[in-house]
C-alpha cells in the first residue's frame, strides 16, 4: 500500500461523510470503545455538533473504494471554547489570529506508516485560509510517538486543556498552516 494511491475526497456536508467518518474511527479507535470519551457513541455526537461549527470541512482518504482515513477541522473564533478550556493563560490577541483547529484524524491501521495521514491532513489545511492550523493529542497516545509525529508534522506544543471531564489531559499543539520550506 501507498499513500500516493490512495484517492482524497474534501466533504463541506457532514451528511455525504457522516458515515464512512463514524466507520473509520470505530476501527481507528478500536482498543479504546469501552472507555466513555471514545465510544462510538460520543464520537457521534461530537461529530454532530463540531460539524455545525464554522468552516467545518473534512477529508477522507479512499484506498479502491474504502475509506481508509480522515481528518476534519473547525474555523476557530476568537472566543471559541477551544481557546477558553486551556490549562494556561494565553498571550493577549493570540486567539485572534485566523486559526483552524483540527478536530480529529486516523487512518485504518494498515494504512499507518504509509504517509496517508499526513497526505489526508495536508490535503485538509491547503484547502483553507486560516494562518494557523492547532489540534490536541494525548500525550500517551502510542507511547509519545504519535505527539512526535505531529511534531514532524511541524506542530509545537503551546498548552493543554482537558476538554471534558472522560477526557485525558490533552498536549494543545499549533504551527503555521502552510510550512515554508528550509
Amino acid at each position: 500500500m501507498s499513500a500516493g494511491d490512495i484517492e482524497l475526497r474534501r466533504f463541506n456536508d457532514l451528511a455525504q461523510a457522516r458515515q464512512a467518518l463514524i466507520d473509520v474511527y470505530a476501527d481507528v479507535r478500536a482498543p479504546l470503545l469501552h472507555l466513555p470519551n471514545y465510544r462510538v457513541e460520543a464520537f457521534a455526537e461530537r461529530l454532530d455538533r463540531h460539524a455545525h461549527e464554522v468552516g467545518w470541512e473534512a477529508v477522507l482518504g479512499y484506498d479502491n473504494g474504502k475509506a481508509v482515513g480522515y481528518a476534519y477541522s473547525n474555523t476557530l473564533t476568537a472566543d471559541d471554547r477551544w481557546w477558553t478550556r486551556m490549562t494556561e493563560p494565553l498571550p493577549e490577541g493570540y486567539t485572534t489570529v485566523p486559526t483552524m483547529a483540527v478536530k480529529e484524524i486516523g487512518v485504518r491501521t494498515p494504512w499507518r506508516g504509509t504517509g496517508a495521514a499526513r497526505r489526508i491532513h495536508d490535503e485538509l489545511l491547503a484547502g483553507r485560509t486560516e494562518e494557523r492550523a492547532t489540534l490536541l493529542v494525548n500525550p500517551l497516545a502510542g507511547d509519545g510517538k504519535v505527539q512526535g509525529l505531529y511534531e514532524a508534522w511541524g506542530y509545537t506544543a503551546f498548552n493543554s486543556q482537558q476538554p471534558s471531564p472522560g477526557s485525558p489531559k490533552l498536549v494543545a499543539m499549533i504551527r503555521p498552516r502552510t510550512l515554508r520550506a528550509v
